[in-house]
């Protein structure tokens, strides 16, 4: 891989860009992937970039450099070799078994259904955000965990919690609270979960300023309650606001409009063009020819708009 993809590495790392080699990046991971880079930059910072590929199936090393490729096209660049989560599962493991000793972690043997279908019966809804384990598996007997074993059942391994608030101040949406669910910690096919993997690779790593989709805003009570319990230090959130269509459908959702540089190229519409377009999302003049380290001067996050940011007109379905 050249230079510019291997990235260099220079010190103390701030910001990071993590995404999924699942599929090519659209418009909205790239805004946020420009946003968190600006971020680091204009403070000076290392800026790293970690690969997401716990899912094996869909996950490739393909996409892994078509995504670093295009990140390197709009003029973002990292520090140091890139990370790939697959290549770490010891130190997943080791922060389990870290809560294990702490007796936090019990045996869940549901499945997706079971659980939508206990919380659309519960009388109260589970504390946490939605989708949260109502707390089935919390309370099995030995004899119980053993009856569902002989039937074939693995089980996810999950935190055990007593419905903590959680409060943060995030640098977009200001002070933001939650209460924590028992999240998932390995899943039953022995996997690492996301919010697991997230925490530990962000403190072994030294992230400690996150800039990511606020899709993810209701998730990270559970991470800095992990953080917490792991003995980590909790970095500054910076949650961003989606690219959305005149529907305020999020565009990772929609398939009719050219949403990746390859879609967009196809249009006549190139890497110039989508920095523009981030540029006058920020409030900055889309003048032809501006560049990323053109915005680094005088970025801050407190400056990104809250709402949620509109498809450009060139992305739009004709």
């Amino acid at each position: 891989m050249c230079d510019r993809l291997a990235g260099r590495h220079t010190g103390v790392v701030v910001g990071r860009f993590a995404p999924s080699p699942t599929g090519d990046l659209h418009l909205g991971n790239l805004r946020t992937a420009a946003l968190a880079w600006l971020a680091a930059r204009a403070r000076g910072d290392d800026f790293i970039v970690r690969m997401e590929d716990l899912d094996r199936i869909q996950s490739s090393l393909d996409i892994e450099v078509a995504q670093l490729h295009d990140l390197a096209r709009l003029g973002i660049d990292w520090d140091g070799p890139v990370v790939r989560q697959s290549e770490r599962f010891d130190r997943y493991e080791a922060a389990i078994d870290q809560l294990t000793r702490s007796d936090l972690v019990y045996d869940c043997f549901c499945s997706r259904r079971e659980i939508r279908e206990e919380v659309a019966a519960a009388s109260q809804a589970p504390h946490g955000p939605p989708g949260s384990y109502p707390g089935t598996c919390r309370r099995l007997t030995d004899d119980e965990r053993a009856e569902r074993r002989r039937g074939g059942r693995r089980p996810a391994l999950r935190l055990r919690t007593d419905g903590q608030r959680i409060q943060f101040d995030d640098r977009v949406h200001g002070t933001v609270s939650g209460v924590v669910d028992d999240v998932v910690l390995r899943r039953n096919d022995g996997v690492p979960a996301y919010n697991l993997a997230v925490v530990v690779d962000d403190a072994s790593q030294g992230v400690n300023e996150v800039v990511r989709g606020d899709d993810l805003l209701s998730s990270t009570p559970r991470q800095i309650h992990l953080q917490e319990l792991l003995g980590y230090t909790r970095p500054t959130y910076v949650h961003v606001p989606l690219v959305v269509d005149d529907d305020g459908e999020r565009v990772a959702k929609r398939r009719e409009a050219p949403l990746t540089l390859i879609d967009l190229a196809a249009g006549g519409v190139g890497p110039g063009d989508v920095v523009a377009w981030i540029a006058s999302s920020l409030g900055h003049a889309a003048r032809p020819g501006i560049t990323l380290r053109d915005l680094v001067s005088g970025f801050e996050p407190e400056g990104i708009p809250t709402d949620p940011c509109a498809l450009p007109a060139f992305a739009r379905q004709k």
